[in-house]
């Protein structure tokens, strides 16, 4: 993301400026109406406390350049950086505020270090769930020792993304997927290596396995050359994500399509370090489409639609995003459709994916964990409610199983029963 950067605002004062001010007319009211000098002098003072701290302070809006970044692994982000002074000024009149996204918990209190025009900073959140959210750019205010004005400082910075999602993703593009089309002009060729197709020599690096060495070419140049193959394209992959609301209710419908959203994010970045070519479609009122493509800015245009996906205010009917994924995506992709199937409408959304020629894989975020972390029932009573849960959650996983493998993801920090399915032949049947 580029580079944002935010205007110094005007000089501010302060509730406690206000509070002196007042103060020091009252004194000199006093004085004035009993004719006594000494509330003067103590008025004076406190009128002239925030003038002076104003004149004190910088001449012109202070400027600083941010660093930020995002840290940790798991549940666990650790948020930190430092903010760099650049007009003439001392980093113990910096205030520093960041924003915590929605869904992250502060683990432990704000830690701050100032050293000369440097300020270093570090906040310490905790994830629920799976995630992928912006921390805004922080922001700074100058502020004068006794905390009488303040400035809004000129911050160069850019937001930092969070992304959390089982680590077992990374393992999700090595599955091979099924081309449904070659691009414009590749054609295959008939020397294929450990490695892909055979692209070029090159010499030879330390990493490179003896295999590697191309021993003919090595002799007649007198070095070590090694020979440099293209990766294969692995295939094609959809991403059919389902931001609908549902019966559910709007709190947990957020929920589940954060879950969904991380989830998508991880897999997609996997596949396409694997040269795979990824698609994604939002589908809430109506259908958002990222075509199928490959490579780094390819990552950066799936990415840039997950963060703007937001639940979509009316539920529209499921042959409304079938009917429009045919208009951008060829039969036969493998789609990977995300859904937490609480209704009948998103149940529906199955079988009309797969008259349509995809081959659909369903990976269904449970909201069973979600919703009992919520209730506040006696054991008795969550034990029934439980067990009653499952059982509808059961009968909607095994209607969808009629039209399409069903996966359901009730441990949000865990998807390796995911991996071992796509690994599994059913999953690459022909369809």
């Amino acid at each position: 993301m580029s580079e944002a950067e935010t205007d110094a605002g005007p000089l501010e004062w302060r509730p406690l400026a206000f509070l002196l001010a007042a103060s020091g007319a009252a004194f000199l009211l006093l004085g004035v109406a009993a004719r006594n000098p000494t509330p003067l002098f103590l008025a004076l003072p406190l009128l002239l406390a925030a003038p002076a701290a104003a004149f004190a302070g910088p001449r012109s809006a202070p400027s600083a350049r941010v660093d930020a970044r995002a840290e940790g692994h798991g549940a666990d982000v650790l948020f930190r950086g430092s903010v760099a002074l650049r007009s003439d000024g001392r980093a113990g009149d910096l205030i520093i505020e960041c924003d915590r996204p929605p869904g992250l918990t502060e683990s432990r209190p704000p830690r701050e270090g100032r050293a000369g025009a440097l300020v270093t900073f570090e906040r310490a959140w905790k994830v629920r769930e799976p995630t992928i959210v912006v921390v805004p750019p922080v922001r700074v205010r100058w502020r004068d020792p006794m905390g009488l004005v303040e400035r809004a400082v000129e911050v160069e910075a850019s937001p930092t993304i969070v992304e959390r999602y089982p680590p077992e993703v990374t393992r999700i593009g090595a599955v091979r997927l099924r081309r449904t089309m070659l691009l414009p002009g590749e054609s295959r060729s008939p020397r294929l290596g450990s490695a892909g197709e055979f692209h070029g020599i090159r010499p030879a690096v330390a990493s490179d396995p003896p295999r590697r060495i191309n021993w003919r070419a090595s002799a007649r140049a007198g070095e070590f050359l090694a020979n440099e193959y293209e990766p294969d394209r692995t295939g094609d992959v959809l991403l059919f994500l389902d931001a609908r609301p549902s019966s559910l209710g709007p709190a947990l419908d957020e929920r589940l399509l954060g879950i969904s959203r991380a989830a998508a994010a991880g897999i997609a970045s996997s596949f396409l370090r694997e040269k795979a070519r990824v698609g994604l479609a939002v589908f809430g009122e109506f259908l958002d489409v990222v075509p199928l493509g490959m490579g780094k800015a390819h990552v950066q245009r799936v990415r840039a639609c997950l963060l703007g996906t937001r639940l979509a205010a009316v539920r529209a009917p499921s042959e409304r995003g079938a009917i429009a994924a045919a208009r951008y995506f060829r039969p036969g992709v493998t789609t990977l459709l995300l859904s937490p199937l609480a209704d009948e409408p998103a149940s529906d959304l199955v079988p009309l994916l797969r008259r349509r020629g995809y081959p659909v894989v369903v990976l269904s975020p449970s909201p069973i964990p979600i919703a009992a972390a919520q209730r506040t029932l006696s054991d008795e009573e969550e034990a029934l409610v439980a067990r009653l849960a499952r059982l509808l959650r059961r009968e909607r996983l095994a209607e969808s199983w009629r039209y399409a493998p069903t996966i359901d993801w009730e441990e949000y920090w865990s998807l390796a029963g995911f991996v071992s399915f796509l690994r599994r032949p059913l999953s690459r049947r022909a369809n």
